[in-house]
């Protein structure tokens, strides 16, 4: 199996994340890529249309993306548990993936104004708007912290996608001083983000 890499991807480190939580990730080579809002890779697009990372190859020869794909197919290849059967608890954990990712796109829209917009163009009260997503899921998160229970002991694919969106806002926010207003997270991610898979790091 074959994904193509970024080393700042949070989508490409939810899906590493993952198949090292199932044991696969000896299993998977990493590609190189060149994914860029603006300059679009064609070596990508020749595979995803969309010319995004992550796009992942199976061993058959199939391509997947995105992110919520590529993790329930190797959660099902290793018969995992990260995905839990129909019912309420699968409801939670896909809505707390959803809650998760949700932070992780306002996130990359924020850091792409200043990153990737010019600065004539740049339009703050989008990024403030961005921003503020963040602070009202964080802020749901904080109100009912039963959402995180287990602790470090937990991993579904809810936890798995909040902990890679605070990992990518101490990335690239570290100035937002999330912890400071939402201890409840807080205290749940110096737990969680002891994880084995979440202290991981992944390079070409």
């Amino acid at each position: 199996m074959k994904i193509l890499f970024s080393p700042t991807s949070p989508y490409v480190r939810k899906c590493l994340v993952t198949g090292l939580e199932l044991g696969l990730n000896e299993r998977i080579a990493l590609l190189p890529s060149q994914a860029h809002p603006i300059q679009r890779d064609r070596a990508i697009i020749a595979h995803n249309p969309l010319g995004k990372v992550p796009t992942f190859f199976t061993d058959d020869g199939q391509v997947l993306y995105d992110s919520r794909v590529i993790c329930e197919y190797l959660n099902d290849l290793a018969g995992g548990g990260l995905f839990p059967a129909p019912g309420p608890a699968r409801w939670a954990a896909l809505t707390l993936q959803a809650l998760g990712d949700g932070m992780l796109d306002a996130a990359l829209l924020a850091r792409y104004e200043d990153a990737a917009r010019p600065e004539p163009l740049r339009w703050e009260d989008w990024k403030t708007a961005q921003l503020d997503k963040i602070e009202t899921a964080l802020a749901a998160l904080d109100a009912a912290p039963g959402q995180l229970t287990g602790g470090a002991g937990r991993a579904d694919i809810g936890s798995i996608a909040v902990g890679c969106a605070l990992w990518y806002l101490d990335l690239r926010f570290a100035d937002l001083g999330w912890r400071d207003r939402y201890r409840q997270v807080g205290a749940w991610y110096a737990g969680y983000g002891q994880r084995p898979a979440m202290q991981a790091r992944w390079s070409l």
